[in-house]
């Protein structure tokens, strides 16, 4: 009966896996196939076509957005993870540190909607005009709340006594920083950063109140282009940063392993 019991259960935990995944994946496979569709979207399956492909890197507009985005994603990952890096070099000297963590969950327990309702006051009162400046700043406020907290509690797990060893063999506070501590959050860093990343590149309300007319982002884009019909052309631009996204994942983990193997 035990066993039985076991076979049920692993059964059914197999389902709900197997659902899940195939929930989570059967959109992107059906995006994938119709961005070679003839048909506009959404159609049915009328034939096979690189048309779509062609349009995109045709548009010129797009691409801007795309750069944009890739500038916006790109600066507030850099500027948050250097301020979260100087955070923990400040904590490594002895400074005090986790009595004012709290105001950093303030970004993510806050709605992003009031969140850039906020901002965009704070700029207008400061007469900060809207753009890519205004963008980049917002969204490294967003992307603090997820850095500081992350990279703080993996420090509070690192093993004191290899700074302490460090130390004792002779290496200055500094030393000690950029030779033992910094090395072992390098992973925390890395996976912090990729994660900022995506959630800046993806970022719509934030876009939309801080953007201006001036510049825009492609989740605005995007968003535009769907007001007026949906065109396969976001279908292939999707596939491509799919395609983009998994090559950069294949290579970070292969790398891993080929580190891991030497």
């Amino acid at each position: 009966m035990i066993g039985k019991k076991r076979g049920y259960s692993s059964i059914i935990s197999l389902f709900i896996v197997s659902g899940t995944y195939l929930f989570l994946y059967i959109p992107i496979l059906i995006l994938l196939i119709f961005s070679f569709n003839t048909g506009k979207f959404p159609s049915h399956w009328k034939g096979f076509t690189f048309k779509w492909y062609g349009e995109l890197f045709e548009s010129i507009y797009l691409w801007k957005a795309f750069s944009n985005s890739l500038i916006v994603a790109g600066f507030s990952t850099l500027i948050s993870l250097t301020a979260g890096i100087l955070l923990i070099f400040y904590a490594a000297q002895g400074g005090r540190v986790g009595k004012y963590l709290g105001l950093f969950y303030g970004n993510l327990i806050i709605p992003e909607t009031v969140l850039a309702v906020s901002l965009l006051s704070f700029f207008a009162s400061v007469s900060i005009p809207l753009g890519l400046t205004t963008l980049i700043l917002a969204h490294t406020v967003l992307a603090m709340g997820f850095v500081i907290p992350l990279i703080y509690a993996r420090y509070l797990e690192l093993d004191l006594r290899l700074k302490e060893a460090s130390l004792v063999l002779g290496a200055s506070q500094i030393q000690t920083f950029f030779k033992v501590t910094l090395p072992l959050l390098r992973p925390t860093l890395i996976m912090t950063g990729l994660l900022v990343f995506i959630i800046s590149f993806d970022d719509f309300i934030l876009s939309y109140f801080c953007a201006g007319s001036s510049a825009q982002t492609l989740s605005l884009y995007i968003v535009s282009m769907i007001r007026s019909g949906v065109s396969p052309v976001v279908n292939a631009l999707s596939a491509i940063l799919l395609f983009l996204s998994s090559l950069l994942v294949f290579t970070f983990f292969s790398l891993k392993t080929r580190i891991r193997f030497l």
